[in-house]
């Protein structure tokens, strides 16, 4: 069954199907041939029930923020702060390259989003301080994967759809490990400066520093607002969703007047394009994990790879390879919405917290994201910056490692993710 399953899927994607048409053929074929019981009518009630959730509509307007952020001034500001404070150490441009997508993520909660409003301005500030190009881009795509762990995280809302964890903990939960990836870039940064002899730029005065702090104050505030009401109770993170969408309109359309009211309309169409291909993957996972759940593919599968009684550690760890595997040939949301209903349990009956869980698939699927073969990421900057496949990878070889090294760090210390919850 499973493999005429595996094989049904693979063949769809070789002849060049969309995700979720695998997805939703998987679990056609699971009804109609192995579980004929059950009435196939349930295919499109499980559908339609897995787009329900109100905890959704997080994603449709983070999306929306992050959309007239990115066409307005929010990055450029962030960028320029973050440069004058750390652009003049030695490796200053790299250090404010990832410093810039970890603001950037905890306004976005989007890796290619952060790919393109942060990549575009400093990998020519890179290029001009002599860095080669795929170290540049390497940087990029892979500071970017901060995004998805810095709330708000589009991955940690789907995480927390197929699971019994809240969002609201889960996006405290993802700033200890977001903080220590900026760090592990921040200390390579500066090797990696010292090593290549990347010069020095003339520091900025603290009167250009106060000025350029004073125009990012207003941007600065959106991770005050949505990790501060979420940390204080003020409001659910769907209500902070719905708040950064208020304040970035303030922001780009009133105060900065960077986006002109005519221009919302385009945004809105390119951020429902984007949510439309979201929501459709997620009906479709909830389909196919429905129909495997029916079908104990599940159970199967994790007894034949983790035993009868598996540690806490060792789950950790199966999961954490297994996703990372996945999210290198396959979108992240998918890859979430499938394997997490699969090891969830098994998870918790090993005593695992189900928010340390979220922490360590949310990273897996960050650090797949930005590795070859497929990972999403890759294919976002070969296609903003215009280079070949080869070019792109050519530099990410570093912070894979540096990013391994973090994801054992993380399953190893399950405080670096729940000491702000403790």
């Amino acid at each position: 069954m499973e493999w005429i399953l595996l094989l049904t899927m693979v063949l769809l994607l070789v002849m060049g199907f969309p995700m979720m048409i695998p997805l939703i053929a998987g679990a056609m074929v699971l009804v109609f041939f192995f579980i004929p019981q059950l009435d196939p009518y349930i295919i499109i009630q499980q559908m339609r029930s897995g787009i329900v959730p109100y905890s959704l509509l997080a994603v449709p307007l983070f999306i929306f923020a992050a959309d007239i952020m990115s066409t307005g001034k929010t990055s450029s500001r962030l960028v320029d702060f973050v440069g004058a404070f750390v652009g003049h150490l030695r490796g200053g441009y790299a250090i404010t390259t990832a410093a810039a997508c970890t603001l950037f993520g905890s306004i976005s909660g989007s890796t290619q989003a952060t790919v393109v409003a942060v990549g575009t301005p400093m990998r020519q500030r890179l290029l001009k301080m002599g860095y080669k190009d795929s170290s540049a881009i390497a940087l990029i795509i892979n500071a970017s994967d901060i995004a998805l762990l810095i709330p708000p995280s589009i991955g940690m809302i789907i995480y927390a759809l197929v699971s019994d964890a809240s969002v609201g903990d889960l996006f405290i939960a993802g700033i200890g490990p977001g903080i220590l990836i900026f760090l592990l870039f921040a200390v390579y940064a500066y090797i990696h400066a010292r090593m290549y002899n990347i010069p020095l730029v003339e520091k900025v005065s603290w009167r250009e520093r106060m000025q350029l702090t004073w125009k990012a104050l207003l941007p600065l505030g959106f991770p005050v607002i949505i990790v501060g009401g979420i940390y204080t109770g003020q409001f659910s993170p769907t209500e902070a969703a719905g708040i950064s969408v208020l304040y970035a309109l303030i922001l780009e359309v009133l105060i900065f007047r960077s986006v002109k009211l005519r221009n919302i309309p385009k945004i809105a169409m390119s951020s429902g394009l984007v949510t439309s291909a979201v929501f459709i993957l997620v009906a479709a996972g909830q389909a196919f994990s429905t129909a495997i759940n029916r079908a104990q593919i599940p159970q199967q599968l994790t007894n034949a790879v983790l035993g009868p009684d598996p540690s806490a550690l060792t789950v950790l760890f199966i999961v954490a390879l297994f996703f990372f595997i996945g999210c290198m040939f396959v979108d992240p949301i998918v890859v979430i919405l499938i394997l997490t209903p699969i090891f969830a349990p098994v998870a918790t009956a090993a005593g695992v917290d189900p928010v340390h869980l979220g922490v360590v698939i949310t990273f897996q699927a960050a650090l797949g994201s930005a590795t070859p073969p497929f990972g999403v990421d890759i294919f976002t900057a070969s296609a903003v910056f215009n280079k070949s496949y080869l070019d792109v990878i050519k530099g990410t070889p570093p912070y894979i490692v540096m990013l391994v090294i973090a994801a054992i760090l993380i399953i190893l210390f399950e405080d670096i993710s729940l000491f702000l919850l403790r």
